[in-house]
């Protein structure tokens, strides 16, 4: 039985063990076979653009840009609509690989079935 965990990001750099910690745990969840979905929103929308991710630093933390690599290499990095549409992003401005999607699209992930979903 296949598991899949839906990570949803709410804070940016502004809150940079928060942020972390969401992409520590989905890049190791990656590493470890599941499934991963890992969504952006708010300020952390920024970190799929390119650079952002590399200009990142916290302290005793792995390099943000390979936990985003990880990310995007075995699972999905995904942008709230809304989040970069005030933000004024399109698919264009975002790391090869991410996508925008909404509430319907999140909503759908954490409700089938072997789902876990977790906030940060």
């Amino acid at each position: 039985m296949s598991r899949t965990l839906v990570i949803k990001l709410t804070a940016g750099a502004e809150e940079p063990e928060r942020a972390n910690q969401a992409f520590t745990v989905a890049a190791t969840a990656v590493a470890a076979g599941a499934t991963v979905s890992l969504w952006l929103t708010g300020e952390a929308v920024w970190f799929a653009v390119p650079g952002r991710a590399e200009a990142f630093e916290l302290p005793h933390a792995a390099p943000l840009a390979d936990l985003v690599a990880a990310v995007l290499e075995g699972g999905q990095l995904t942008v709230c609509t809304q989040c970069a549409k005030r933000r004024d992003l399109e698919e264009a401005d975002l790391l090869p690989g991410t996508r925008i999607a909404g509430a319907p699209a999140f909503t759908e992930e954490i409700l089938t079935e072997n789902t876990q979903a977790i906030v940060y």
